[in-house]
């Protein structure tokens, strides 16, 4: 409790203002240069559109039924750059019309958002994120693979976040600060049973990560740099009252070995708490489930901790940037009462090409997780859709950074969990074109409190793999073409739970035809392999339509 009351003190004494941070500090924070404004677009534009498309899908096995549907969509695609504030946004409005009576008709919402402004120039920035996008998740909390209309298993997922970033310099002493707040839920229908065992899905959350430091680079006045600084992180989770709380103290040190490579290390100490309450129950002590599939909270039942790490931290890397184009961050250490590992890469072998790495490791909620995914893509990119549905492929087009949304396909479980993983992405331009992939791992270990329903979740560990990769671009003057692939694998820890994998590959061709009049053509297909829900699904999908751009 002293450790807690401190470290508030002191973001309470030295916190002015906040930005996208993460619950995870970076001890390599104070070696860096003073970072550039990003580089502008080559132009500001702003794309509306309305489509009307028909669309076939074809279930080739089981069965070989044959459903058709009209889309109606509107939407826009824009990237905004002035001296001060820049972003990207790609949003998407679909109305799909069954034409037989066994199939239903949906509406579907997607996008991408993210942005920023500086209020005081190299100061003081305010930035912005969202997101919207639709999946399939079933009873045990599996995103399996993007439906085309709605059924028992889709869902749309949503997630903001937002705060300023301050950063300025006393002196010899540079000053950092952060704060962000994000919201992220899950809309869906009734989580039905398939079979076997069931998990609460995630419902929402709001977190809260906050961020201080303060310190000298090497030279300035010292051989060696030196820092002190102080976070806070906590998610509030709706499933059984769930709360993640993490404050964390520590001083670094940075020692110059060459002008491009620094060793950094540091030392501190933190209290990670992880608690919530039981599921509401009725008279012979079975749980009670509500109209959503999710369990009730019992409000009344009491707080039960189930985690509890307070202690001495500590850890030590290398930072080493050779040039403005590369940079490299590792770091070992020990965290959460066991070792820890984490760092990220960047590298820009050209102005039209650019390779990104992160490893993560943190404790948070699916909402915390999803929102620090969407505050590291860059403000500049460019969408990737899949050509049929509308759907987010889970990556972005990028030269600026890390273009993938790691962690979005995967578990959706509402229990807190440690999660770990490996993100990269690749992305360059070939002439007027520009191909990207996308790869990922990652793994989350679950934490439930004792005596409580999330008692069965503890200690279950579910492994995502995943890995896209697309090409788009001109054709002569008036046409243009995409084409796009994923592969997603997911290995449920759950007893008694197969994998489950999907498989697709899609290619669209748009011919302008008059003005701003476009006719569209697309064709798609989807393998999903999954015991739990028996036989293997095929589809191959079709479109045509017609576009209109304002």
């Amino acid at each position: 409790m002293a450790l807690r009351a401190f470290v508030l003190g002191v973001l309470a004494f030295g916190f002015s203002a906040g930005a996208p941070a993460s619950a995870q500090f970076d001890p390599g924070e104070q070696y860096r240069d003073e970072p550039d404004e990003a580089q502008p677009f080559s132009r500001s534009r702003i794309d509306p559109y309305i489509e009307a498309n028909s669309i076939a899908v074809w279930q080739l096995s089981p069965g070989d039924d044959v459903v058709t549907y009209t889309q109606l969509a509107a939407g826009v695609d824009a990237a905004l750059r002035s001296r001060n504030s820049g972003g990207s946004v790609s949003v998407r409005y679909e109305r799909n019309l069954a034409h037989q009576s066994d199939a239903s008709d949906s509406d579907n919402i997607t996008g991408i958002a993210r942005g920023y402004v500086s209020l005081v120039p190299r100061v003081l920035t305010f930035e912005a994120g969202a997101l919207a996008n639709s999946t399939r998740i079933d009873n045990i909390g599996r995103s399996v693979i993007n439906p085309l209309v709605d059924d028992d298993l889709t869902t749309t997922t949503y997630s903001v976040y937002a705060g300023p970033t301050l950063r300025t310099r006393a002196g010899d002493v540079d000053v950092s600060a952060n704060y962000r707040v994000g919201y992220t839920r899950i809309d869906g229908p009734e989580f039905v049973t398939v079979r076997g065992p069931t998990a609460d899905v995630f419902d929402e959350s709001v977190s809260h990560s906050a961020n201080v430091r303060a310190g000298t680079r090497p030279d300035r006045p010292l051989p060696v740099g030196l820092g002190i600084g102080a976070g806070f992180y906590q998610e509030d989770i709706s499933n059984l009252d769930q709360r993640v709380r993490d404050l964390y103290l520590r001083g670094d040190v940075t020692i110059p070995v060459t002008s491009t490579l620094a060793v950094v290390a540091g030392v501190g100490v933190e209290d990670v708490v992880v608690s919530s309450r039981d599921v509401l129950r009725d008279a012979q002590g079975d749980p009670i489930i509500g109209r959503d599939g999710r369990f009730l909270t019992d409000e009344t039942s009491p707080r039960v901790t189930a985690y509890d790490a307070d202690g001495l931290i500590w850890d030590i890397g290398v930072v080493w940037r050779p040039s403005s184009r590369t940079q490299l961050q590792a770091t070992f250490g020990h965290r959460y009462d066991s070792e820890t590992f984490y760092g990220s890469f960047d590298w820009k072998p050209s102005s039209r090409s650019s390779v990104s790495l992160a490893v993560y490791d943190s404790i948070q909620g699916f909402g915390g997780r999803l929102n620090n995914a969407l505050a590291a893509l860059p403000t500049n990119f460019e969408v990737v859709r899949d050509p049929v549905t509308g759907n987010l492929t889970g990556c972005v087009n990028s030269l600026d950074g890390t273009g993938c949304l790691g962690g979005l396909l995967g578990s959706a479980r509402s229990s807190v969990f440690r999660g770990r993983g490996v993100v990269a992405s690749y992305s360059r331009r070939i002439s007027r074109m520009t191909a990207s992939v996308g790869a990922g791992y990652d793994r989350r270990r679950f934490i439930g409190a004792p005596g409580t329903v999330l008692a069965a979740a503890d200690g279950i560990i579910d492994e995502s793999y995943y890995l896209t990769a697309g090409v788009s671009g001109p054709v002569g003057q008036r046409a243009s073409f995409d084409v796009n692939a994923y592969a997603n694998l997911f290995d449920s820890g759950t007893r008694g739970i197969g994998d489950v994998s999907a498989l697709g590959a899609s290619a669209g061709y748009t011919q302008q035809v008059w003005r701003r009049l476009s006719v569209r053509g697309a064709l798609a297909i989807a393998v999903l392999d999954s015991e739990t829900f028996g036989d293997d699904i095929t589809t191959a999908s079709a479109l045509l339509g017609l576009r209109y751009e304002f």
